[in-house]
């Protein structure tokens, strides 16, 4: 592989940059092929296999490199050993039965397409959605391939998926396939506690351990802080440090992106989120709390004081955003955006809420983070009726700005909530309508799940539709246009593969949504008690159809079947026994189940 390679600066076929000794700078690649044709005549060409006279036809194909092997080649050599060992219809059935364990946990049906509709071909089929016509069924379809793709890109023992997942087809890939952590790995891994698929969550977990250990080190040198952190971007080797350089020329605007060092702040909610479905103490203890402790140790030294007494972050951006100031300049740089203040309430919140699960192994820390958080601005609207993204109610440069990352305390934070926080709810509506709709594809799909989460069912739909829009796969310059590509896959464009993971995140959420209560003064409850939302934004293009297998915080599965826009019944069943309040319109119950039990509701 590539010792080096330069993706901004080079033309296409340049810096490219091979080192002649295998073992030294570049990984080594291996790439192994079998060829099983009986009675066949199979010969190796300069660039290709010639078969003839071939009735039967198997590839055997296995590719690895030296980053968990050392000796790559012996490892591909003895898989592809046993994989010749076993028939075809051996291997193809311990395939479908390792897929089918994880992608038939949930099951989505949305009926309303005619059968000639479900017979035509994907592209043509996307080609009808896009002009306009309704096909549910589609809909539904794509839902399920933004599972399949979890499942075929990040299983436990691999990598996490990438900016493309793990379809990349060139030496100088778009954001050389990278990690970038102020939005689109997350939204990757939005799917997968709620689908059912929360081993998937495993290869980010790994991932995660391995950037602690840089991010320490980051902290320390470049901000003398304690704890861990991580900037907007990161790659296999799991580095921390900023990135706004290319080829060693200093890349104008890099401000806007690259001084956020709340990727490791961030990254900690899928812990988190983890432990909140699934109710494992061990992995709370020995995978989440270190992680979760760690971030917060380092927000905690790297918080300053305001003249007013209010603790804030400084040096502050709003993730690749910028603002006007009152002379024209273009400014990225601020103190407090947010973004930042979200995620640490966020966090902290989490981090506190963890330590009671685990017994309050530190008080005097728990102590700090309470005194801490109250000390932080707090999140109000501007004059507007927006909600803020910087410390000062500057006007923005680019006003309908793909990223709305000071909208993180609506989703996927929970700080922003139309029955709790009514004013920011409506503010939030109201930043949401001035940013509009259109922009890339991952956009799309984030301003969905912002609007399932205001319940606003149809203006949530209507994102979806221009999700649907078909885009030629010529197309590959980056511009704010998203829709997919004849193949379902998601164009920002170029293709990145974390809108088709935030649509399936964003179906599930408009069908169901799960909260820890936050306001146990407000609500009566204790904050142990699960809030769970059943069709708290159903479009009205889907009056009828039904789902299985979702997954909620406190431990919970629930299927759902609704007729005429409204909900038939609810199956939910505890893992955990823990407290919850169903929510369905206005009406309320609030069950007492055991672990194991099940409860079925009709309205």
């Amino acid at each position: 592989a590539p010792s080096r390679v330069e993706w901004f600066r080079a033309k296409p076929g340049q810096g490219i940059n091979y080192d002649s000794v295998r073992d030294r700078h570049g990984l080594a690649f291996d790439v192994r092929l079998v060829v099983e044709a009986p009675g066949a005549i199979v010969t190796a060409e300069t660039d290709a296999l010639r078969i003839e006279g071939a009735t039967e036809l198997r590839l055997l194909l296995d590719a690895r490199t030296t980053f968990h092997h050392g000796d790559s080649d012996a490892v591909a050599a003895a898989i592809i050993t046993r994989a010749r060992s076993r028939p075809w219809d051996a291997l193809r059935a311990e395939h479908c039965a390792d897929h089918a364990a994880l992608y038939d946990r949930v099951h989505l049906e949305l009926p309303g397409a005619a059968p000639e509709v479900a017979a035509l071909p994907t592209d043509a089929r996307l080609a009808r959605r896009s002009s306009g016509a309704p096909d549910p069924g589609l809909d539904a379809l794509l839902f399920d391939y933004g599972r399949y793709l979890l499942i075929a890109s990040s299983r436990p023992g691999s990598q996490p998926a990438n900016l493309q997942g793990i379809w990349n087809r060139d030496m100088q890939p778009p954001w050389w396939s990278n990690y970038t952590v102020n939005i689109n790995t997350e939204m990757n891994y939005w799917p997968a506690e709620v689908c059912g698929l929360p081993e998937l969550h495993t290869p980010l977990f790994d991932f995660i351990d391995r950037l602690r250990i840089h991010g320490a080190a980051t902290a320390r040198e470049l901000y003398g802080c304690g704890g861990w952190c991580a900037h907007h971007q990161t790659d296999l080797w799991a580095g921390a440090t900023p990135g706004g350089f290319t080829a060693g020329t200093p890349n104008e605007g890099a401000s806007r992106y690259a001084l956020w060092p709340m990727g490791g702040v961030w990254l900690t909610r899928h812990l988190w989120e983890h432990y909140a479905h699934g109710g494992d103490l061990v992995f709370l203890r020995d995978r989440a709390w270190p992680a979760l402790r760690g971030a917060a140790d380092f927000i905690l030294d790297f918080l300053v004081k305001r003249p007013d007494g209010r603790l804030t972050t400084a040096p502050s951006t709003s993730p690749e955003n910028s603002f006007r100031l009152a002379d024209g300049f273009r400014a990225a740089i601020a103190t407090g955006s947010t973004m930042d203040l979200s995620l640490i309430r966020d966090l902290f919140t989490h981090c506190l809420a963890a330590s009671a699960a685990l017994g309050a192994p530190d008080p005097a820390f728990e102590t700090r983070l309470r005194e801490t958080v109250e000390l932080l601005p707090p999140l109000v609207p501007t004059a507007s009726g927006r909600v803020p993204e910087w410390d000062a109610d500057y006007e923005e440069w680019e006003p309908h700005h793909r990223h709305v990352s000071h909208l993180f305390g609506l989703h996927p934070g929970s700080e922003i909530d139309p029955d709790r926080t009514p004013a920011l709810a409506a503010a939030a509506r109201r930043t949401l309508d001035a940013r509009t709709d259109a922009s890339t594809g991952w956009s799309l799909a984030w301003k969905m799940n912002f609007w399932a989460r205001l319940r606003d069912a149809d203006r949530a739909y209507s994102l979806v539709n221009l999700l649907f829009h078909s885009v030629d796969p010529s197309i590959t310059t980056v511009a704010e246009a998203g829709g997919l590509y004849p193949n379902l896959l998601c164009a920002h464009p170029p293709f990145q593969i974390d809108g088709n993971f935030g649509y399936t995140a964003g179906v599930a959420e408009l069908l169901l949504q799960s909260h820890q209560n936050p306001t146990p003064q407000v609500s009566g409850l204790s904050p142990q008690v699960f809030l769970l939302h059943l069709l708290p934004a159903l479009p009205s293009a889907w009056p009828a159809g039904s789902i299985t297998g979702l997954r909620a915080r406190g431990g919970f599965t629930v299927d759902i079947i609704w007729r005429d826009g409204r909900l038939r019944t609810a199956r939910i069943r505890s893992d955990r026994g823990i407290p919850f309040q169903i929510v369905y319109a206005h009406l309320v119950k609030t069950p007492k189940l055991s672990p194991g039990d099940t409860w079925e509701f009709t309205p």
